[in-house]
C-alpha cells in the first residue's frame, strides 16, 4: 500500500540551484554588463558562408546577413556571433576573403546596435580587423591554434572564447578517443587559459567552451552536457554551443531542420549545470526557454503576477 504524504510536503529534498564558482562573475563586454552569477546570455548565430552547417548559405549574402543580425537583436538576443568560415573539414577560406565576409557585417551591426558582437575565427588577422570594426568578442573554436590571436585580443578590450577541439583547422579527426572526456576537456581548457593569460589576456576577459561535437562523438557530447558543471567549476563563464548539433540529431533521429526541441532541452540542461552563454539558431524560442529557466532558478522575476494573486482566482 502506497504511503500517504502529509499535505504541503515534498517527496524530494529542497535544494538551491547550482551556481558555478566564477572568478569574475560580473563582466563588461562592450557596452553591456552581465552578471553571470544570475544571468544567461543568448548568443544568436549568423554565418556568412555558402556552406554553413545549419542554414546552408541562407545568410551568405551581405544584406541577408545584416538583416539576420538585426532580427536577432529585435527578438531578444544579447549577443550575435558572426562567422565567415565553417569549422567542418574542407578547403580553407583565404584570410582576405574571411575578412571581406565578416568585417562589413560587424561594422553594419555595430553602427545600429550596442549588442555584443563576437566573430567566430581562428585567424589573428581576422580578429584584428573585426575588433577594429566593433566586435567585442573573438570566438576561437580551434583552441588557440594561431599563437598571434591571443596577442591581438590582449592588445584590445575584447573578450576571448577558448574552445576545446583537437583537429587542425578544417581538417578531419576521425574516431576521437577519450578516457574521460570531461576531465580531458577540462585539462585542455585550463592549459589554453594559462596560455592566453601568459599572452596578456586577463581572466575577466576569458570564456570557455567545451566544444560539443567538435572532434567528439554523440556519447562524448552527451557526457559533456550531463557533467557540464565540471567545466563550469573551472571558474570561467561557460558557453554551450549545442544548437542543432549532430549529437542531438543522432540522439533523436532528427534531421537538422527538426532539432529545435532537442536543442532547447540541451540548452536548458546546460544552464542548470552552469552554462551562462548559449549559442542558438532559433532566437525567439531560445530567448523564451532561457528566460523561463532563469525564472525557475530564481535568477529572474516573472514579467507579471496575476494568477491566484487576488481575492478572486483567475
Amino acid at each position: 500500500m502506497r504511503a500517504a504524504w502529509p499535505i504541503g510536503t515534498s517527496i524530494l529534498p529542497r535544494s538551491e540551484p547550482y551556481l558555478p564558482p566564477l572568478r569574475v562573475p560580473v563582466r563588461r563586454i562592450g557596452a553591456r554588463t552581465f552578471d553571470f552569477s544570475r544571468q544567461v546570455a543568448v548568443m544568436a548565430v549568423v554565418n556568412r558562408t555558402p556552406d554553413s552547417f545549419y542554414d546552408q548559405g541562407r545568410t551568405y549574402a551581405f544584406d541577408r546577413a545584416v538583416d539576420a543580425c538585426f532580427e536577432a537583436v529585435a527578438l531578444g538576443a544579447d549577443w550575435v556571433d558572426i562567422g565567415g568560415a565553417p569549422f567542418a573539414p574542407g578547403e580553407p577560406v583565404p584570410v582576405e576573403e574571411e575578412i571581406e565576409r565578416v568585417v562589413p557585417v560587424v561594422a553594419a551591426l555595430r553602427a545600429g546596435s550596442d549588442v555584443v558582437i563576437s566573430v567566430d575565427t581562428f585567424h589573428a588577422a581576422v580578429a584584428r580587423e573585426a575588433i577594429a570594426a566593433g566586435a567585442t568578442v573573438i570566438n576561437d573554436t580551434t583552441g588557440l591554434r594561431d599563437p598571434d590571436l591571443t596577442r591581438v585580443v590582449a592588445d584590445s578590450d575584447a573578450t576571448l572564447v577558448i574552445t576545446h577541439s583537437l583537429a587542425e583547422p578544417r581538417r578531419p579527426f576521425p574516431k576521437p578517443q577519450y578516457g574521460d572526456v570531461v576531465a580531458e576537456v577540462s585539462a585542455f581548457l585550463l592549459d589554453r587559459v594559462e596560455r592566453a593569460q601568459a599572452a596578456g589576456v586577463p581572466e575577466e576577459r576569458i570564456i570557455v567552451d567545451p566544444g560539443h561535437d567538435l572532434n567528439k562523438n554523440t556519447l562524448h557530447s552527451l557526457e559533456l552536457t550531463r557533467r557540464l558543471s565540471e567545466i563550469a567549476d573551472l571558474g570561467y563563464p561557460t558557453l554551450a554551443a549545442v544548437s542543432n548539433k549532430d549529437f542531438i540529431g543522432e540522439t533523436l533521429d532528427a534531421p537538422r531542420a527538426d532539432r529545435l526541441e532537442g536543442s532547447l532541452a540541451a540548452a536548458v540542461i546546460s544552464i542548470v549545470n552552469g552554462a551562462r552563454i548559449v549559442r542558438m539558431h532559433d532566437v525567439r524560442a531560445s530567448v523564451a526557454a532561457v528566460r523561463m529557466t532563469e525564472a525557475v532558478l530564481g535568477f529572474r522575476a516573472p514579467a507579471y503576477l496575476k494568477h491566484n494573486m487576488g481575492d478572486v482566482n483567475e
